[in-house]
């Protein structure tokens, strides 16, 4: 019997252990994040948005950028690579509108 006790106590305090562990965890949170779609559906739209305007604004200001530091070079008539770039900011600029 007090074996019986020892035990039911060590496993007792196990169930504890294991109880704090996951409160730590917030898995009761997530569980209820998982079970409710229309919140997880929400989440990555927005995610989505943020993720394809950030990408836009990101590609914009590098392509501005390369088309600086393209046009410098053009302008100081660097010998082959500066009628080469040239020509491309030519391209770029028709195609753009500038």
């Amino acid at each position: 019997m007090a074996r019986n006790n020892r035990d039911l106590e060590r496993f007792e305090k196990k169930l504890r252990e294991l109880t704090v562990v996951m409160e730590r965890m917030h898995l009761n949170e997530y569980i209820r994040y998982l079970n409710n779609t229309k919140r997880i559906v929400y989440i990555n739209i927005v995610s989505g948005i943020s993720r394809g305007i950030g990408t836009a604004i990101g590609f914009t200001i590098i392509t501005a950028l390369i088309l600086v530091l393209i046009r410098n070079l053009a302008m100081q008539n660097l010998p082959l690579i500066g009628d080469f770039i040239a020509e491309i900011v030519k391209i770029v600029e028709s195609k753009v509108g500038y």
